[in-house]
């Protein structure tokens, strides 16, 4: 039966299949970049997608040099635990507990996250504890380590798969090849599969296994295993 099931999941693997295993898309798009890019991740895995709308409509963030972004950026900046720091934003209508992994996709302001994906966060980033969490950043130029930052801060429990997909500006226009070998590079069919089928058939039993379906002898130092039917990244 074990063999069969390591059979099983590496034929799954190798097509790409994700079987029950549930992920989020959640975005948020000014200049219509990151909407470009998520649309072309929606080609390529079973996802449902959101995206986070500002509550007031109409707000011409790169006016006068991203006045309204920086001011915005600032006031989260000084009082990051202060829920009235955030700008409101549309509901969405979405339960982030019901899903596994979530890929959050958003601009960079001022070598920050983007506002409204920051309100979004942190409004869900406690449910977010245990799951599967990648990055995704569009920017001009500037580097994306302050918008990484901002994420671990809001999401504390989360689970966060290395490396981080930047694409910029400029490079939109080949997200598509970049998103390909950014999936692979994160292991994503594997993680999603294999987690998925060790959840189901091992449980809570606190075996370890590799993405192969290997058993494990000892915890690995590094990288993502399953343990107890459960995803690790160390």
């Amino acid at each position: 039966m074990k063999k069969l099931i390591i059979a099983i999941m590496a034929v799954l693997s190798l097509i790409g299949t994700n079987v029950n295993a549930k992920t989020l898309v959640v975005y948020y798009s000014f200049t219509n970049n990151v909407k470009t890019i998520v649309s072309s991740l929606d080609t390529k895995i079973q996802a449902d997608v959101v995206e986070v709308q500002p509550a007031e409509e109409g707000l011409d963030y790169a006016a006068n040099n991203y006045a309204i972004g920086s001011r915005l950026i600032a006031a989260i900046r000084n009082n990051p635990n202060d829920a009235s720091s955030y700008p409101a934003i549309k509901p969405t209508g979405v339960n982030v507990e019901e899903y596994d992994y979530i890929i959050v996709a958003t601009p960079l302001w001022w070598s920050q996250m983007a506002a409204p994906m920051q309100t979004f966060l942190f409004e869900n980033g406690s449910k977010m504890a245990g799951k599967t969490i990648a990055l995704i950043v569009s920017s001009a130029s500037s580097s994306i380590s302050s918008t990484v930052a901002d994420a671990k801060r809001l999401i504390p429990g989360g689970v966060f798969v290395e490396p981080n997909l930047w694409i910029r500006s400029a490079q939109v226009s080949n997200a598509s090849a970049m998103l390909d070998q950014w999936l692979n590079d994160i292991h994503y069919n594997s993680v999603a599969t294999v987690v998925d089928t060790f959840s189901d058939n091992h449980g809570d039993d606190g075996r370890m296994f590799d993405l192969k379906g290997r058993l494990l002898q000892q915890e690995p130092d590094a990288g993502i295993f399953i343990k107890g039917g459960k995803k690790i990244l160390k």
